[in-house]
């Protein structure tokens, strides 16, 4: 555990800024203390200090601006997408901050407080039906785009996903390791875009870097070995056989997008690790409770499967693994389950050990 004897002090970011966009991204690295290896040490890339808390904030203004640079998205349009949560919650931060209305299509087996995070932000959020799975609400944010005239972002296909990670989230490991080791780079996949621009660099700049994926453990699309079906243009044409349900969150849906296509057939990564929800969950909690990391239930998933290799991994190995949201995203999800909201009972037997201040019985 790591002690400090000097007073803390901060000296401000250097720079203002002139909108909440331009906040995105220098996401900084952590070290993990309390939960690591001895012979190894492990960092995590804190996606949740972007402005609107998780790593789909690149992608959400990368759409967006790679859009208003060609001229497919028009001043005023509606934007329309289907999202599990993290890059519709990016997408209504930055279409409330440019001024374009948003519809965003989510099956409603995710968590509800993204859908009222999204319409905080002034998006509208059209659920549907969870046994569609994530192809159902793709196929309605196209159906939607097709009959208004809407711009639909097509973050499981657009070129601009991978880009802006191989411009900003891959280019920020590489200056924060410059001249130190990077043996190991973790992470999951929803659309692919951080696996696909952060390899891209790394294969390039840090070939000796090895680059673990992982996936459900119960929905190894990858690990199955079956290519997934697709319509000429890339999208899915059918849920790939090896899915089943899982709660990681943003993580895998129901198809392998084109984005990951490119990690698939370029060889990207040299390792598939899959790992179980209910482990993926005891390792959100221990972060939380042992090294103060508040992240989500994917961010515990790719923690848990980088200490995995970390234990396997030769000495003095440096790992670091993504922390993709905050864990404020799934309070009604099972991760919160064995979390009460009343006091337990070692917090009443605290409350009465003095004589005042106490709630009603």
């Amino acid at each position: 555990m790591l002690e400090r004897t000097e007073a803390r002090t901060t000296t401000g970011r250097g720079r203002l800024f002139d909108s909440v966009l331009e906040t995105i991204g220098d996401t900084p690295v952590i070290r993990i203390n309390n939960l690591g290896v001895d012979h190894a040490t492990i960092y995590v890339k804190a996606e949740f200090f972007n402005p609107a808390s998780s790593v789909k904030d690149r992608l959400a203004i990368a759409i967006i601006e790679d859009a208003e640079r060609s001229g497919a998205l028009k001043p005023g349009q509606t934007v329309v997408e289907a999202t599990s949560g993290n890059t519709g919650i990016g997408l209504a931060m930055v279409c409330a901050q440019k001024g374009y209305p948003l519809v965003v299509t989510m099956a409603d087996s995710f968590s509800v407080e993204r859908r009222r995070l999204m319409r905080m932000l002034g998006a509208k959020v059209v659920l549907t039906p969870r046994a569609q799975k994530g192809l159902g609400m793709y196929r309605k944010a196209v159906e939607l785009a097709e009959k208004n005239g809407w711009f639909l972002a097509h973050q499981f296909e657009t070129a601009a996903n991978a880009a802006i990670h191989e411009t900003t989230t891959a280019r920020e490991i590489v200056n924060d390791f410059a001249g130190s080791r990077l043996d190991y780079f973790v992470t999951g996949y929803g659309t692919g875009g951080t696996v696909v621009g952060v390899s891209r660099v790394l294969r390039r700049e840090r070939p000796e870097t090895k680059i673990i994926l992982s996936e459900p453990a119960n929905a190894q699309l990858l690990g199955s070995g079956h290519a997934q079906p697709r319509e000429g243009d890339g999208a899915p044409a059918a849920s790939h056989p090896a899915f089943e349900p899982h709660p990681i969150q943003g993580w895998t849906p129901d198809f392998i997008p084109k984005v990951l296509q490119e990690a698939i057939d370029e060889h990207y990564y040299d390792q598939i690790v899959p790992i179980a929800g209910p482990k993926a969950m005891e390792w959100t909690k221990a972060l939380a409770q042992k090294e103060g990391i508040f992240t989500g239930i994917s961010g515990g998933a790719t923690f848990g499967v980088a200490r995995q290799i970390a234990e396997a991994a030769p000495a003095g190995s440096v790992l670091l693994c993504m922390l993709p949201d905050t864990g404020e995203r799934y309070l009604s999800t099972p991760l919160y389950e064995s979390i009460p909201a009343e006091m337990d009972a070692a917090e009443l037997e605290l409350s009465l050990s003095t004589p005042g201040f106490q709630l009603p019985a």
